[in-house]
């Protein structure tokens, strides 16, 4: 089944580009997670490493 109802050739258009804006969209986003994720677990080691320091600390090892 292809389409339910007929469609003119500006509908089909326009469904085509809001798709593909709506992909770049997506890509874009998903690009810049990309980009932050090294720093983001960066700061979780970070903070990992200075939980178990002051506990080692704490505990006097």
């Amino acid at each position: 089944m292809w389409f339910c109802y007929p469609s003119s050739p500006r509908k089909l258009a326009m469904t085509v580009a809001f798709f593909a804006s709506g992909a770049a969209l997506f890509a874009v986003g998903m690009h810049l997670s990309y980009l932050n994720v090294a720093p983001q677990q960066a700061r979780t080691k970070a903070r990992n490493d200075f939980v178990k320091e002051r506990l080692r600390q704490k505990q006097g090892k």
